[in-house]
């Protein structure tokens, strides 16, 4: 059965993805132990690409379910896991990419939701926070997914976010969303 298709963010109000948050439900990866099976032979590519076996998935459907039931390791490596199985990922930078922002309000009322390559939407707050490292090419901001899965804010939204924390009246550059301020400064 095909996975259902991805929201359009932009048609959507926050509370709108809010509700879709709350009826989402994930495998319970965190709950599986299963024996280490080896190497899976998949990579996730900086840009957000998957691949297998050397070659990009060209279903969506299949890195959303892929997406799913990925899980980030406490040593830092990746996995994809299943009651039985467990088989390692390799992951160049971070698992997803947010390719999309919906803002709305301002300032301490202001709530960003990002939409991920995969179609996942996470709304940035206390559970979901927001980081800046500085890179050699610049500000890379993260965003968490969930248990210890990132997504690598693309540059064109980067550029939105800057735009917001710059037009902000705050004593530092920063970004508001659900209630907790974020710095725009790296860590």
């Amino acid at each position: 059965m095909p996975m259902p298709p991805p929201p359009d963010l932009a048609a959507l109000s926050l509370s709108q993805v809010a509700t879709l948050l709350a009826e989402r439900r994930l495998p319970p990866v965190e709950q599986w132990n299963p024996a280490h099976c080896g190497d899976g032979q998949m990579r996730i590519a900086r840009d957000g690409t998957w691949y297998h076996q050397g070659s990009p998935i060209a279903r969506p459907d299949m890195v959303r379910l892929f997406a799913t039931i990925l899980r980030r390791e406490p040593d830092g490596s990746h996995v994809l896991v299943t009651p039985v199985e467990k088989l390692t990922v390799e992951v160049e930078d971070a698992p997803f990419v947010a390719v999309a922002l919906k803002a709305e309000g301002q300032g301490r009322d202001a709530r960003l939701a990002f939409q991920l390559n995969t179609g996942e939407l996470v709304v940035a707050g206390p559970a979901h926070g927001l980081r800046f490292v500085e890179g050699v090419d610049g500000p890379r901001p993260y965003l968490h997914v969930r248990a210890g899965l990132e997504a690598l804010v693309s540059r064109p939204v980067y550029y939105e976010l800057a735009e917001r924390a710059l037009a902000g009246d705050d004593a530092e550059p920063g970004l508001w969303s659900d209630g907790r301020f974020f710095p725009l400064t790296p860590a």
